[in-house]
């Protein structure tokens, strides 16, 4: 895999990516968490910070956090080491407003509760929480796992990096490659993503966003859909004591062709041009975690609530 590491890079501001500053749900009740097993070796600095990380510890596993939320997508390393793995996105609880993620991997029990967040959400070779594929002939084609990063902000107000995927099949049609550039201020729950889907064909494209339908607990979970909002927004199952996962997504109502379910994700499409950037939105929470999201309904009002720049970048 190749690397480029940029750090202190000059980047999008959070005002680009969020027209209004987030919103606060209320909390309802105490959150529950499992019982603690260990501790976590201490973070440098407990103070909120936006980064990413490249564990090259663990087959290049690559991470971003800010103060509310945590997310890991998987590396080309790890397809032979843990098959099958995919281009999804996997979503972590976190109850810390300081980086934990990287101190919670490196102890090998990432799925265990050490007082500061959990890995428990099961991405597999599902969507997760806002991987994507090309919907063809009744199918999703997706990509495996990316091939190279470029991280161009870490450690302060906002984490940044860009991610391509190597090209892939669309049955026998065509192929198609991907560069997609994730950036995550402080204070929100969204990571705003901004792709360019490349292709050896001019036709247009018709690209699946999911989010997994059975990673957490017992069940595919609860989705409410707004499609005048582009959204939407999935409550997970309880999971036993680890409590549960919310996912939500947001799109431009305008490029939406159909929202779906397939087996393994619930789908929303949109109507795309090879070569040309579109930009969506993921978030993800935890009722364990920060936020204070405790019901279905605080978290659907928190997602349709926000006002997001869909708007691509002018270069």
């Amino acid at each position: 895999m190749t690397t480029i590491t940029v750090t202190r890079a000059c980047c999008v501001s959070a005002a680009a990516l969020l027209v209004a500053a987030p919103s606060t749900a209320p909390q309802e009740s105490a959150a529950e968490r499992p019982p603690v097993s260990g501790a976590l070796a201490p973070p440098e600095r407990r103070e909120p910070a936006a980064v990413v990380t490249e564990a090259g510890y663990r087959y290049d596993d690559l991470l971003w956090e800010n103060d509310r939320t945590a997310h890991r997508i998987y590396s080309k390393r790890l397809e032979q080491a843990e098959p099958p793995s995919g281009s999804g996105i996997d979503s972590w609880g976190k109850n810390v407003r300081w980086p934990f993620a990287d101190r919670q991997l490196r102890t090998g029990d990432q799925h265990g509760y050490h007082g500061e967040g959990l890995d428990f959400y099961n991405v597999g070779t599902t969507r997760g929480a806002g991987g994507l594929g090309i919907w063809y002939d009744n199918k999703l084609w997706t990509s495996r796992n990316a091939v190279r990063h470029r991280i161009l902000a870490s450690g302060g107000r906002v984490a940044d990096f860009t991610v391509d995927y190597a090209p892939w099949p669309v049955d026998v049609d065509r192929k198609v490659w991907e560069t997609r550039r994730f950036t995550l201020p402080l204070g929100t729950h969204f990571t705003r993503l901004v792709s360019t889907i490349s292709s050896d064909r001019e036709a247009p494209l018709l690209v699946g966003i999911g989010i997994g339908k059975r990673t957490t607990g017992q069940g595919a979970g609860e989705l409410t859909v707004d499609r005048a909002k582009g959204l939407l927004s999935w409550w997970g199952p309880q999971d036993g004591d680890h409590g549960r996962m919310a996912i939500a997504l947001r799109v431009a109502p305008d490029m939406i062709a159909e929202v779906r379910s397939e087996a393994d994700n619930h789908l929303v499409l949109l109507r795309v041009t090879a070569g040309r950037p579109f930009v969506y939105f993921s978030a993800s929470a935890w009722t364990g975690g920060e936020g204070g999201f405790r019901r279905r309904a605080d978290w659907d009002a928190y997602v349709a609530g926000e006002r997001l720049d869909f708007r691509p970048p002018s270069s």
